[in-house]
């Protein structure tokens, strides 16, 4: 198993880098995170990994740190949650808005995620109830640039083009979504609290869940 990999950053498509370790690329698909803190193409780049190997197919996906790595895994522990769907609750959910879901039996909060109807939602919440402990201890730790393995500053071009919002709309825009909705998600998410206090972190979990409400973005 591949646990960690370590090299250039060469390509960015949608969600998958690629990342040259050694003269061997490969392809890493990560989360939203991850993609908020990229470092410039062609700039060293460390991410933990989670290796699923399949009869057709060997997949890799990339976290900022050890903790989102391992919410990652409990989600995929979960019935019915593939690799996926688990990527996508961890880029929409942080910990806090997990456990508050959980305790609180918020649906709602589970089918703001893309790809959760009601019915997974409810599912999920029970399931999620009894492991609810083991699941925050797994993504108690938050990614900040401290303790994020990404090596290389975040490209300082990005916050000449406007900071928080241009990182989180060129965030969104790499997971799939079409520019002018995820420029419409982020000042969505920025009129919601004071847009001094939102980091882009903050503005692209916002905007995912705000696009529940519109799934015909993608």
């Amino acid at each position: 198993m591949i646990g960690r990999i370590a090299g250039t950053l060469l390509e960015i498509s949608d969600q998958i880098l690629l990342v040259d370790v050694q003269g061997v690329a490969y392809e890493v698909e990560v989360s939203a995170q991850v993609l908020l803190q990229l470092p410039q193409l062609q700039a060293p780049i460390t991410l933990h990994t989670h290796m699923v190997v399949r009869e057709d197919a060997q997949l890799l996906f990339g976290f900022v740190s050890r903790a989102e790595r391992e919410l990652f895994r409990a989600f995929i522990k979960l019935n019915g949650v593939g690799p996926k769907l688990g990527l996508a609750l961890i880029s929409a959910l942080d910990p806090p808005t997990l456990v508050a879901a959980v305790r609180h039996h918020d649906v709602s909060a589970l089918t703001r995620v893309p790809g959760v109807g009601k019915k997974t939602a409810e599912r999920l919440l029970l399931e999620l109830k009894s492991r609810i402990d083991s699941l925050t201890e797994a993504g108690a730790v938050p990614a900040t640039v401290a303790d994020v393995d990404l090596s290389a500053a975040a490209d300082p071009a990005a916050v000449q083009r406007g900071g928080a919002a241009q990182e989180a709309e060129d965030a969104l825009v790499a997971l799939g979504y079409r520019l002018p909705d995820a420029q419409r998600a982020v000042m969505l998410a920025l009129q919601e609290t004071d847009a001094d206090s939102q980091s882009a972190q903050d503005l692209v979990r916002r905007a995912l869940r705000s696009f529940a409400r519109t799934p015909n973005t993608i």
